[in-house]
């Protein structure tokens, strides 16, 4: 038996309840940061979905983007993303308004960005010659020595001075510490909310995602290696895009409670029927209506427990992979380097919680400038002007475009964003553009600098 510390000694027992990209890189983490002190702990990952079935048996509900930074953040850490895990390689992002079209190349080389599948793919595709980021990293962590136990837990309760663990099958078991990897649409978090009246489950918002099936070459035609992003004057929508993957697009609604009639104002938009051949948007094969994280669990934490990931802390409707990692990381080296204990986390993992958190206050200033130009057709012909003249620049900075770019794809936080609004020159220039943009004769139609076509066949 192992002393009943505070610490993880030789023979603590972890249990790791969610299989996801938080679950699999906190297990493998802890294994690897346990080996480099001799210390020897078991880890049980519990996961009843199996990764490699097509559609919602092999679901993670997510638009499934991974940017460049982390896919290199990840190789340092010896989790290199082999090339059928990658879908396709995202190089710029076209952003489609009422006032016209302009691409958005990707600022430098490192800010690529990768579309994965976190399953094996949509409930009708064929058999994929890929495989899943989640089964891939469920992969390592195993490769490290974690125990994947195919079971679904129902609720946890502390035992003296032990966790125990409970399944749907009335299996159960002790352990030294939990780590919550479940996300936020699992039940057990409404579970512990009950039973733990100093707890409070992170607040949720309902999103849309679901998949067309085009072809590969349609694709490569219509999309090309660029995401679709669409700012349009929707109540309640603060995100959309189709992101291009193998034989399919996927479809990505983030915003205050996606509903029916937001979703009709959506798909009755020109802008989005545009991006498609002919004009017309075909049926998807797949949906779903899954909720994400909009504020932390309060706290992430407790006496031998720990949340991570979209069960504690993430960013704002954008890089939840990336907080998975910085979450799933900063717990494993409590656990290891500090002690399993609520103080030991407060100390060595809050902070960054707390940080994640302080952010999304501020990406949520930056999302409601973001209405502000959604509602104001002036505006938006500014932003696309000021954009598409910055894409023609060679070496002069591309100020509105990196802020677009990192905004889209989470790339940096929302406080660097919202400081480089602030810079002068950006200011200046924004101003410039939308006076000369509004000017009698330019303000009539499309803005012709910045008016593209969806056909991508040159890429």
């Amino acid at each position: 038996m192992p002393d009943l510390s505070p610490t993880l000694q030789d023979g603590s027992r972890i249990a790791v309840i969610g299989g996801g990209p938080a679950g699999s890189m906190f297990s493998y983490f802890l294994l690897n940061m346990a080996d480099a002190v001799a210390l020897d702990v078991s880890v049980d990952m519990f996961e009843p979905r199996r990764f490699c079935h097509r559609g919602p048996a092999g679901c993670n509900h997510c638009g499934g983007v991974v940017s460049e930074s982390l896919v290199q953040r990840l190789a340092t850490e010896g989790i290199i993303l082999p090339e059928d895990v990658v879908q396709r390689g995202i190089e710029s992002y076209t952003l489609h308004m009422d006032v016209g079209d302009v691409e958005i190349a990707t600022p430098l080389m490192e800010k690529r960005i990768a579309a994965i599948y976190r399953g094996n793919g949509p409930r009708h595709s064929e058999p994929l010659d890929t495989e899943s980021f989640d089964g891939f990293l469920l992969q390592k962590a195993q490769e490290k020595g974690a125990n994947v136990i195919r079971r679904l837990v129902t609720d946890m309760s502390r035992e003296g001075e032990r966790m125990r663990v409970r399944c749907a099958d009335e299996f159960c078991d002790d352990y030294d510490l939990v780590v919550l990897a479940t996300g936020v649409n699992s039940r057990l978090m409404e579970v512990l909310e009950d039973q733990a009246q100093e707890f409070t489950r992170p607040e949720r918002t309902k999103t849309f995602i679901c998949e067309f099936r085009i072809g590969r070459d349609v694709i490569k035609k219509h999309f090309g290696p660029s995401m679709h992003v669409f700012l349009l004057d929707i109540p309640r929508l603060e995100f959309a895009a189709l992101i291009p993957k193998g034989d399919y697009v996927t479809l990505c609604l983030l915003g205050d409670d996606i509903d029916d009639d937001l979703m009709r104002q959506f798909f009755d938009s020109p802008e989005v029927a545009n991006c498609f051949p002919g004009g017309i948007i075909p049926s998807h094969v797949c949906h779903c209506f899954p909720r994400i994280n909009i504020k932390a669990a309060q706290p992430a934490y407790g006496e031998r427990v720990v949340m991570i990931g979209d069960s504690g802390a993430t960013r704002l409707f954008k890089d939840g992979i990336g907080a998975a990692y910085r979450t799933a990381k900063a717990a494993a080296k409590t656990a290891v380097f500090h002690g399993i204990d609520a103080d030991s986390f407060k100390t060595h993992y809050a902070p960054l919680c707390r940080k994640i958190h302080n952010d999304n206050k501020m990406g949520k200033v930056v999302f409601g400038f973001g209405s502000l130009v959604q509602k104001a057709r002036f505006a938006r012909r500014g932003v696309l002007r000021m954009t598409a003249n910055e894409q023609k620049q060679v070496s002069a900075p591309r100020r509105m475009s990196g802020v677009l770019w990192d905004l889209f794809s989470g790339s940096a936080s929302y406080t660097d964003v919202f400081l480089r609004t602030l810079h002068p020159v950006y200011i200046g220039s924004l101003l410039w553009n939308l006076m000369v943009s509004n000017l009698p004769g330019n303000a009539a139609t499309k803005n012709p600098v910045a008016g593209v076509e969806c056909d991508r066949a040159k890429h």
